[in-house]
């Protein structure tokens, strides 16, 4: 190490020229770097889902769910199994361990279900995973401008929406993706066009014609075939036969059969019109009807720039839109990604600042200040260069990383230049100061570094989404004490051994030094001039501020003195009490409450509604426009976006769907704050609760699961007795002012048509059960027949005989079932018609029927709402056969306290081997181990104090302090050690060391905790997921270095038992301390 040293102090312009070409690539490494909002996560779920059209929940439950659950249920790290059976759906969501490998996942599930027998109806089950990063990054709605009139005729409104969909799709859409780094534009909403040929099933039944021959011969009729090529001569010909439709009414002059020797024309039998496809969704903006444009980013690219080039082109479709139009941004993710890493970047430059100050106000000499300042900014740049190679992203929690490390860069740099100061005060000359200075402290300094660097290795083992959250955080902390080490053994030394000439002459070298060497000799000298610039600069603003330090570590200097030398007279007296603080203190915990993770509040909040099942989508749409006009009488609310139904939109967690849920997106004004945020909510709910027969949930945009605060499953078979309980844990839920937005899974299901074929009829004419319930479906659902190009763009043409919007059950039981025969046979003949209910859907966890409550709390931390929802399970009567307990959040906090629990011990053991192999000791590590319950105690006091609750964040800070708070122990056991090696006697080496390190330990400490400052007051956008962290290391740092510079050296003197060589010419001036 010393070799390295004296060619750092040597090589000035080879250490000059690496730091710069260190910043030079830090600087190209971070132009480049992609920047999103989170890491990149991968969640490890995978969703089958199983189409068959027309099939109640309990069939989609039989036919599709449970085969399906079987059949994936034993596939390799398979956690847990879930399922939803709805009408017509069923999706079976599997829950895989942490750290698998899903691209493999994905194989294994795809090759279980292929060798399953599934009904011949139901389509081929889709694999679908949930990515963050593959959410749109933008938002558009196209609509029209409110003009103070509202359009009452039919048709022209039907025009209108059908004409905002043509722009949205033939121009705005096209436009867009053509962007750099724009993967896809997805439309939806108003209206899309469908050619309806709606079918006269009674003069079907009179030309002994049905449906089906009707569609196929349209299919037939609207062809373009290529008929291969012919040669003649010397010329090739394509043949291609040219029969596509090319207007509407060229399907209405289509002949489509022929019925004694006269054509007969599809207008003879049917309308044909140009309408629109049924209705899956309603989109609105300010309560206007709106195209919805989804913006999706391509894999790689960095969302910020992809936003920043969408917009640029949004500016040019505006400006070209009709007048009647407006493009609006209904949600745009780069706006709250830039504002997060804008905080996290003013805190880390806040945070620098601060430090320095504090640096200056201790050293009083800007050069040394100045030489120590260094290591911030090139250990911050040279951190992006290894965020490059190792594909770290900007985001929210490196950049935290970056922020959290700012105030431990400058550690190592302060110790060794104190030391080289404290070398030139006992008369060594510049250049031996410099290198006997670093020399003296580069053990501890890079025992202490690798002990904090130690502790962010076992975050590899925490489970769960948190795990995977602060690796980035775990690697960027690393990357720059890395950095700062290496700046702190070579570049500190050099800077501060500047002003001495060359140790070496090349020989013979007699010319004139070259043009590269006067430019390099020119950069070096900058460097002196740099440093009589800030000189001058921090002397004019600091000058007051110092005085007042200065004087302040004066006073601690002259009082801790005393303090240590009475202390190590009462050894017992100093270990009890410090013993009993952390006792006491530890009483505190379970007053603080535990969470999972803070709610990022982003300035926007969502609601789900539900109605009744069976509710129309109109009836839908009506009840969120009661709920949207709310909310412009709201203060703050800069925009309200409403979906009614769920469209055709693929989501791998299956969540409430169907024509009878909803979703009212609120967006506030910039700067309007979680207050502001709570306030809009409250006014939400009280209008919400007006309105009969809706169930609502209110939620923010979340980082760490989809599920509510609080869960409770309810297993059994029964779902009369799930039912039963769910209605009374609901009812006694309610009356707990705790909860809020109390929602059941279980509930009264879709009305529903339910027809019984009699197979004895049926057979009697010659029909099979299933040409009966074809037919049925051709007639009500209809049957795609062909596709109908209008300008390079292919539109459905559909056809049937019920229009579902005005039939009637009555409709229903007068299809003619039997087309062909000379007699009409209706359905009711050969069928039992009934009206009824099944169940609106059915939810399974591990093979097993339950039924889920759930609900947002209006105050407290998770951990009290459980213990409460506990309660009230326990006194609330269960039939047999059914169980409730408590899920959602509750489980994946215990699952990641459990894994940050074992994460700690492991943190704590891996800094005990690093300080074993530095001090070839194991006594000496366990007495610098005691400074970790030491920090306990003050971060559960700075938890308490600022009413932070105990979750993912705050735990992951206490690991950190494991590798912080050691580091002043290290450097003050390691000088004992040094002076009792050189002969001095045990209890004089520790006042001497005491005196010795007590600035070094005071100004790493505070350059520490105030640069840390700015991320634990918590201002600006993202700072819920930083400031528990800050806090909990500021607290834990701040009391740990009070206790340990008198804790650690009595317990120093009590353990150690080492014979060390006795100087002679020793003379302690220092009683022998009472053992008592």
């Amino acid at each position: 190490m010393r070799r390295l040293i004296e060619i750092a102090t040597e090589r000035r312009v080879t250490i000059v020229m690496f730091t710069v070409a260190v910043v030079l690539f830090g600087m190209v490494s971070l132009s480049r770097l992609k920047v999103n909002l989170l890491p990149d996560i991968s969640y490890p779920t995978i969703t089958v889902r199983t189409e068959l059209t027309g099939a109640a929940p309990v069939e989609v439950e039989n036919l599709l769910t449970k085969p399906i659950e079987e059949a994936v249920g034993v596939i390799r790290n398979v956690r847990l199994v879930r399922s939803v059976s709805r009408s017509g759906q069923s999706d079976v969501t599997l829950e895989f361990l942490w750290g698998t490998d899903m691209d493999i996942a994905g194989v294994d599930v795809r090759e279980k279900i292929d060798i399953i027998e599934l009904p011949l109806e139901a389509r081929r089950p889709l694999l679908l995973r949930f990515d963050p990063s593959s959410e749109p990054i933008m938002r558009l709605g196209l609509l029209q401008k409110d003009e103070g009139g509202t359009a009452t005729d039919t048709a022209a409104v039907e025009a209108s929406l059908k004409a905002l969909r043509r722009l949205a799709e033939d121009r705005i859409k096209n436009d867009l993706e053509a962007e750099e780094g724009t993967a896809a534009v997805k439309v939806s909403g108003c209206l899309e066009d469908e050619i309806q040929i709606q079918v006269d099933q009674q003069k079907l039944a009179q030309l002994g014609l049905s449906i089906d021959q009707i569609a196929e011969r349209v299919r037939a009729e609207n062809v373009n075939l290529s008929g291969g090529r012919l040669e003649e001569g010397t010329q090739r010909f394509l043949v291609r036969t040219i029969n596509e439709f090319q207007t509407v009414a060229e399907f209405a002059d289509a002949i489509i059969a022929n019925v004694e020797g006269r054509p007969v024309y599809l207008r003879d039998v049917a309308t044909v019109t140009r309408g629109y496809k049924e209705r899956e969704a309603i989109t609105r903006v300010k309560g206007r009807e709106s195209v919805e444009l989804a913006i999706y980013k391509e894999g790689d690219a960095n969302t910020v720039q992809v936003a920043n080039r969408v917009e640029r082109r949004l500016e040019q479709i505006r400006e070209s839109l009709p007048d009647n139009l407006e493009l609006v941004k209904t949600y745009d993710q780069s706006k709250f990604i830039s504002a997060a890493i804008q905080q996290v970047t003013s805190a880390a430059l806040i945070g620098g600042m601060l430090a320095i100050m504090v640096l200056y106000g201790f050293l009083r000499d800007a050069r040394a200040t100045t030489i120590i300042a260094v290591a911030i900014p090139v250990s911050v740049i040279g951190t992006f260069l290894l965020m490059y190679s190792y594909d770290v992203s900007l985001n929210i929690m490196s950049l935290g990383g970056v922020a959290l490390a700012v105030g431990m860069l400058v550690d190592n740099a302060i110790v060794v230049l104190e030391n080289i100061v404290r070398k030139r005060e006992q008369g060594q000359g510049i250049l031996e100061s410099a290198r006997n200075g670093t020399t003296e402290v580069s053990a501890a300094v890079i025992a202490s570094t690798l002990t904090t660097i130690a502790v962010f290795f076992p975050m590899v083992f925490i489970s769960g989404i948190a795990g995977q959250l602060f690796r980035d955080q775990a690697l960027t902390v690393t990357f720059a004490l890395a950095f700062s080490l290496i700046v702190a053994l070579t570049l500190i030394p050099m800077l501060a051994a500047l002003g001495t000439g060359s140790r070496y002459v090349e020989v013979g070298e007699d010319s004139p030094p070259s043009w590269f060497t006067r430019g390099v000799a020119y950069v070096v000298r900058l460097f002196g001039i740099a440093f009589l610039g800030v000189k001058w600069l921090f002397w004019a603003i600091l000058w007051l501020p110092s005085q007042l330090m200065q004087r302040l570590y004066l006073i601690t200097a002259k009082g801790y003195v005393p303090l240590l030398r009475w202390s190590l007279g009462h050894r017992a007296v100093v270990v009890a009490g410090a013993a009993a603080i952390f006792a006491a203190t530890m009483l505190l915990i379970p007053r603080l409450g535990t969470e999972l993770i803070p709610q990022l509040s982003q300035g926007e909040f969502s609601v789900d509604l539900r109605l009744a099942p069976g509710a129309p989508l109109a009836e839908t749409d009506r009840a969120i426009q009661v709920a949207q006009n709310v909310t412009s009488d709201i203060e703050n609310v800069e925009l309200s976006y409403s979906v009614a139904g769920t469209g055709n939109r693929l989501d791998a967690n299956p969540v409430d769907s169907g024509e009878n849920t909803g979703t009212l997106s609120i967006t506030l004004k910039p700067g309007a704050g979680r207050v502001a945020e709570d306030s809009a909510m409250d006014t939400m709910r009280q209008e919400l609760a007006m309105l009969p027969g809706v169930q609502y949930e209110f939620s923010r945009p979340g980082l760490m699961t989809f599920a509510s605060p609080l869960q409770i499953e309810i297993s059994g078979f029964d779902l009369a007795g799930l039912e039963s309980v769910s209605q009374a844990l609901l009812s006694e839920l309610s009356t707990a002012d705790r909860f809020t937005d109390l929602k059941t899974t279980i509930e009264s299901g879709n009305p529903e048509i339910q027809i019984l074929f009699d197979q004895e009829r049926a057979a009697a004419l010659g029909l099979t059960v299933r040409e009966i319930a074809d037919r049925v479906v051709a007639n009500v659902r209809g049957e795609l027949a062909t596709r109908y190009t209008w300008r390079d763009k292919k539109i459905d043409v559909l056809v049937k005989s019920v229009d579902t919007h005005q039939a009637s059950i009555d409709d229903i039981r007068k299809l003619i079932v039997n087309p062909a025969a000379k007699r009409p046979v209706t359905l009711e003949s050969v069928a039992d018609i009934r009206v009824a209910r099944g169940p609106a859907e059915v939810r399974r966890i591990a093979q097993e029927r339950v039924a889920v409550i759930t609900a947002n709390l209006a105050y407290g931390d998770l951990g009290t709402a459980v213990a409460t929802a506990s309660a009230i399970i326990d006194r609330t009567p269960m039939p047999s056969g059914i169980t409730a307990m408590v899920s959602g959040q509750n489980e994946e906090m215990q699952d990641s306290f459990r894994s940050m629990q074992f994460a700690l011990v492991l943190a704590v053991f891996l800094v005990y081997l690093v300080m074993a192999s530095q001090f070839e000791s194991l006594i000496h590590p366990l007495v610098i181990l005691f400074t970790i319950p030491l920090a306990l105690v003050g971060a559960v006091l700075a938890l308490y104090v600022t009413g932070t609750t105990v979750n993912v964040v705050a735990f992951i800070g206490v690991i950190m302090l494991a590798g912080i708070v050691v580091n002043n122990a290290i450097v003050l056991v390691d000088l004992i050690n040094q002076l009792q090696a050189q002969g001095v006697e045990k209890i004089a080496a520790i006042m001497e060391a005491g005196q010795a390190r007590l600035r070094p330990i005071l100004m790493t400490t505070l350059t520490t905790a105030l640069g840390l400052l700015p991320m634990a007051i918590g201002f600006g956008e993202g700072a819920e997921v930083r400031t528990p962290m800050a806090i909990t290391v500021i607290g834990g740092l701040l009391v740990s270095t009070l206790l340990t510079l008198v804790v650690i050296p009595v317990v120093y003197s009590v353990f150690d038992r080492k014979k060390w060589p006795v100087s002679a010419t020793n003379e302690s001036a220092i009683p022998a301390p009472a053992t008592g």
